[in-house]
């Protein structure tokens, strides 16, 4: 199983090549998986395309009941309620490979396999479980999660919706309404949340629709009209005077803010899945679409600005898989470990995703800012035909669009991800303050002037990895020493910290992920070295402007100069070379 790191360590660790795992080691029966569900997709769904943003909710419906019967809707329940119990890993596989032809499929599968199910997994009691993760695991029935309120979104634990005990102390009678949810047109099992009596905290409670003693207490209103994603049924939905035995409260009371969290923190992880095929189809529309448009008597894909744009869109796709299925391998590792130690398989699950909660948010707002921008550039390289409605890229550049917002917004996300490993930090579980203190040191000591032996195969890109990391150390160690406390009002900052922290865990997960299966005249190194560059450009700008705002005098003087030292290339990459290297090799491949 090799060493397990922490959540959130890999800032303070050199992390070896081999001690993560990558998309290339999946095993056959993962891969049989894949290829399923991209047969799937390819068969039913990518010819179907119109009646998705038509509005055809039947026909989301009807996907997802197939979907069932495959299997592919009950990949995380344990097998003991129906499922395939798989790991992590392969869940997250299923979610990528199903989510990449429409946001209006991937949305309700998302919902319905993450925080329609996975709350009672976690969850549930026993009676509970038994109950409904059968029919859940199978799409004989579908899930919705009910948290956002009018008045109540990233501030989840605001919420009105009221339960009251009745009299004879065998219900809850529930008033209030949700919106923003997800699948609620066509779902039967509900997992909602709602403060009883004058609790300081909500809790959570699961009901099924088809069960409830007075079905007009549960209504909804009409499909909401949407940007994106429009066969995915998103409605509100009123409680009134819902009456639901007390045995389907979930979890503990004042516990649901504790539910919705890890259920959120999965669900982070698995939306930056569920834009990794979308990036993959993207691309391949536009290397397929470059190769095929004449202008000027050649194909556009000789155009270098063309070329540009398709050699970035595939470093991309090759970035996004590496830190997503990196992070996924490090939960389903945590997870095993817990398992052989003792703990059951709903605990453990908690406390592995709970463990790599950063992470899952860092991957959640680098992915998603990536699926945009790569559904945009598709835009453009089709040109005038990108915006026609005939081309699938003016859908997938409004279905990719909702993933910066749904799962906490990439904002709320950059501050949790800095802020999570503050306190961390504060309560002693991952060192931060020794290597922040050491590098003060380094910094008022004279640097070395010894050019390093950098001929081994990315030693010169882990070296700088390993800079930007005291980078990242030296800024945030800096505005917490000086804000102390009030760093939480600190937003501008810590959005700059947070860009800091997200290039680094991205641009090493490539770079690992290139050095462990890849030689050095690979396509694969060359995207990972582009990334890098890329990403030290952006950690300057950031840190350049944390420096410039918050220390002053020789405090602002040193670290200025910390960040060029820690900035430094010996050996600058060719960037248009490189380029031009990723390009040759997909137009001519035809495909990523």
């Amino acid at each position: 199983m090799g060493n397990i790191v922490k959540g959130g360590e890999f800032l303070i660790k050199q992390i070896p090549a081999n001690e993560i795992f990558s998309i290339e080691e999946l095993n056959e029966e993962q891969k049989m998986l894949r290829d399923s569900a991209k047969e799937f997709i390819d068969r039913e769904v990518v010819p179907q395309r119109e009646r998705f943003e038509k509005k055809d909710y039947a026909f989301t419906e009807e996907t997802m009941r197939k979907l069932g019967e495959m299997g592919m809707l009950g990949i995380a329940v344990p097998e003991e309620y129906g499922g395939l119990g798989m790991g992590f890993v392969t869940t997250m596989l299923a979610c990528d490979y199903l989510s990449g032809t429409t946001g209006s499929l991937a949305t309700a599968y998302g919902a319905h396999t993450g925080i329609g199910t996975l709350p009672i997994v976690l969850y549930g009691t026993e009676e509970q479980k038994k109950k409904y993760l059968p029919d859940l695991a199978t799409g004989t029935k579908f899930g919705a999660y009910c948290l956002t309120e009018p008045d109540a979104g990233s501030d989840a634990n605001s919420g009105k919706t009221k339960a009251k005990l009745s009299e004879d102390g065998k219900h809850y009678i529930i008033n209030g309404q949700k919106m923003w949810i997800s699948n609620a047109g066509f779902a039967d099992t509900f997992t909602l949340f709602a403060k009883i009596d004058d609790d300081k905290n909500i809790t959570g409670f699961v009901i099924n629709r088809s069960e409830l003693e007075n079905p007009e207490s549960l209504t909804f209103g009409e499909e909401e009209h949407k940007l994106g994603i429009r066969a995915s049924s998103t409605r509100q939905v009123f409680f009134n005077d819902m009456k639901i035995p007390v045995e389907n409260l979930l979890g503990e009371r004042n516990n649901g803010f504790k539910i919705a969290l890890n259920a959120l923190n999965v669900g982070r992880i698995k939306l930056a899945a569920a834009c990794l095929d979308a990036q993959r189809r993207i691309l391949n529309h536009s290397i397929q679409y470059s190769n095929e448009r004449k202008q000027f008597g050649v194909s556009i894909a000789t155009f270098g600005a063309i070329r540009k744009k398709l050699a970035e869109m595939a470093t991309g796709v090759f970035v996004s898989e590496a830190g997503s299925y990196r992070a996924a391998k490090n939960i389903q590792d945590k997870v095993d470990e817990l398992v052989a130690g003792g703990m059951d398989h709903q605990a453990a699950e908690l406390k592995g995703v709970e463990e790599f909660a950063v992470e899952c948010s860092i991957l959640k707002v680098f992915v998603s800012d990536l699926a945009q921008h790569t559904a945009d550039e598709g835009i453009q390289v089709y040109g005038g035909m990108g915006f026609s409605e005939d081309t699938p890229m003016e859908a997938a550049w409004r279905d990719s669009r909702i993933s910066r917002i749904y799962e906490g917004t990439n904002e709320i996300n950059r501050l949790l991800a800095v802020g999570m490993l503050i306190k961390r930090a504060m309560k002693g579980e991952l060192d931060l303050l020794s290597p922040a203190m050491a590098i003060s040191k380094e910094l008022m000591g004279i640097p070395s002037f010894e050019v390093p032996d950098y001929s081994e195969f990315m030693s010169e890109e882990k070296a700088i990895i390993a800079n930007l990391k005291k980078v990242f150390l030296m800024v945030s160690g800096a505005a917490l020493q000086k804000f102390m406390m009030d760093i939480e009002k600190q937003q501008h900052l810590l959005l700059n910290a947070s860009e800091i922290l997200n290039q680094i865990y991205m641009a090493e997960s490539a770079i690992l992920r290139a050095e462990k299966h890849f030689s050095p005249e690979s396509v694969e190194a060359a995207m990972a070295q582009l990334n890098l560059y890329k990403a030290v450009e952006k950690i300057i700008t950031a840190a350049k402007e944390g420096i410039v705002s918050f220390a002053e005098g020789d405090e602002q003087r040193m670290m200025l100069s910390g960040l060029r030292r820690f900035t430094k290339y010996t050996n600058h990459p060719n960037v248009v070379a490189l380029t031009e290297k990723v390009a040759a090799h997909y137009i001519e491949k035809g495909a990523y």
